[in-house]
């Protein structure tokens, strides 16, 4: 089990992400456009940059939702291998079973 702080630390930056992808898009849409004169886009880039940090969606972890584990986590179920292999050996997940051969 993870830390429950650093758990508590990726919700934030997901609700934060959240918040300035609207902002965060139309600068960026801003400070590529080729068309617009250089001082507009560098006004754009000096704004962009004086968003919260934790607003990139880069920041972001891919945790586990049960375990809060941070490595071996597959994206289509937000499961670690352990966790997600703990409940197919279970049958908690329907159509999945522990293969063998």
């Amino acid at each position: 089990m993870a830390k429950k702080s650093a758990i508590e630390k990726n919700r934030r930056r997901r609700r934060i992400v959240a918040k300035f992808a609207a902002k965060r898009n139309t600068l960026r849409a801003i400070a590529s456009d080729q068309k617009l004169p250089a001082e507009e886009r560098f006004e754009a880039r000096l704004k962009l940059s004086q968003l919260p940090r934790n607003s990139a969606p880069t920041r972001i972890r891919n945790r586990c939702e049960m375990t809060g584990r941070p490595r071996g986590v597959y994206r289509k179920y937000k499961m670690s291998r352990i966790s997600l292999r703990d409940l197919a050996s279970t049958g908690r997940i329907p159509g999945m079973v522990k293969s063998s051969w």
